[in-house]
């Protein structure tokens, strides 16, 4: 063999392990681990006009940290590392597009929901985080009717809403 082959033959070898070894600590996620291992979720409270828009927030909530699965979600404050409370504070529509055959009528609205959430460590009583603000909001077409469109809408202004918690309780602060 020659002296250009062997040389050829320990670069390739050199480069793939240094190939291997730069994924060798990769993890899938965040790389942060929660400061707590259990969660109650408390039912969400509302201050908006929503009908319906507490227990479907409080749902999607739930649904949405066992999707994530970093901690174990427990039925009572007792039994649990830490407390979230989330208050649905407000709910917004604005004009996003007019129609074209009537400019004073909308055929599009923003809609946005509104909640604070706290969070507290059970074992030190020490809060987290207070009344933290969160904002879901989505575009809704009123082609149907204003009514039907905001009440398909919600559930997925409320797991948005679920997502952005989930994202302010268990990623780094």
């Amino acid at each position: 063999m020659t002296r250009i082959g062997i040389l050829s033959s320990v670069l390739c070898l050199l480069s793939s392990v240094l190939c291997c070894t730069g994924c060798a600590g990769y993890r899938l996620g965040t790389g942060t681990q929660p400061k707590f291992a259990t969660l109650f979720i408390a039912p969400v409270t509302t201050e908006t006009l929503l009908p319906q828009a507490r227990e479907l927030a409080t749902t999607q909530l739930r649904e949405a940290f066992i999707k994530d699965g970093r901690v174990t979600l427990v039925d009572s404050p007792a039994a649990a590392d830490a407390v979230l409370r989330v208050s649905l504070t407000g709910y917004d529509r604005t004009v996003a597009v007019s129609r074209q055959d009537d400019t004073g009528l909308a055929r599009r609205f923003d809609v946005s929901l509104r909640a604070s959430a706290t969070l507290t460590d059970q074992r030190t009583q020490q809060v987290l985080f207070a009344k933290r603000p969160l904002t879901a909001k989505r575009g809704i077409f009123t082609d149907s009717g204003l009514v039907p469109a905001e009440y398909q809408g919600l559930p997925l202004l409320a797991e948005q809403l679920a997502s952005e918690t989930v994202h302010a309780v268990l990623d780094t602060w």
